[in-house]
Parts: C-alpha cells; sequence; structure tokens
C-alpha cells in the first residue's frame, strides 16, 4: 500500500496557475503509474492527468489539455500537477492515486491508493 498527501490546493483567480503536490510514502514508489482525479459537488470523479512509472507516457483530459501538465520525480517519491490558465469550472476536490502495475489507466476503479484530497477554487 501507497500512502498519499496531497498538497497545493488553494483559492485563485481565473488565468491563474497553481501546483500541486503529491508525496507518497510506504511501498516502493517507482512501479506505480500516478493518477490525479477531480471531483466537484454534484458530479463523478474525473480523471485529469496520469503518469506512467518511468514518465514515458502521459494521459491527459480534453478539458485540460495544454493548460496542465503532470510530472513525477520518482527519487523524491513526489508527483506534481502543474496547472495554467485555471477556469472557475476547474473547481473541484483533486485527488491523487497510484496503481502498481504499468501503462495508464483511466477509470477511478482502476486504481488502489488514494489521498485525502486538496481543494481547489477558481473565482471568475
Amino acid at each position: 500500500q501507497v500512502q498519499l498527501v496531497e498538497s497545493g490546493g488553494g483559492l485563485v483567480q481565473a488565468g491563474g496557475s497553481l501546483r500541486l503536490s503529491c508525496a507518497a510514502s510506504g511501498r516502493t514508489f517507482t512501479y506505480h503509474t500516478m493518477g490525479w482525479f477531480r471531483q466537484a459537488p454534484g458530479k463523478e470523479r474525473e480523471l485529469v492527468a496520469a503518469i506512467s512509472w518511468a514518465s514515458d507516457r502521459t494521459y491527459y483530459a480534453d478539458s485540460v489539455k495544454s493548460r496542465f501538465t503532470i510530472s513525477r520525480d520518482n527519487a523524491k517519491n513526489l508527483v506534481y500537477l502543474q496547472m495554467d490558465k485555471l477556469k472557475p469550472e476547474d473547481t473541484a476536490l483533486y485527488y491523487c492515486a497510484a496503481r502498481r502495475a504499468f501503462g495508464i489507466f483511466t477509470s477511478p476503479r482502476e486504481y488502489e491508493d488514494w489521498g485525502q484530497g486538496t481543494q481547489v477554487t477558481v473565482s471568475s
């Protein structure tokens, strides 16, 4: 099991930027696919971005392409989500998730470990 702790959320104006971090501990982090999900009130949890263990594959939801960037530092057990040009519709609770497998996974059910989430609020 991997323990995940997100940080970096907050309140930002539309057009601004935030950088989320996810710190992993427990089992070795290197061979895990990592994902950032978000969930807004009344909506289903959705995948925002995912990255393979070697950083050779990434996935982005259409709604965040060209605005968000996912990256990871396996030596430091950290995953990042750089969010630029934020929009009010990006407002949600953002979660970090892990799955010990190779590949890119898009469904929340495919991830084994989850953080508690960090709130991102974008004002218009």
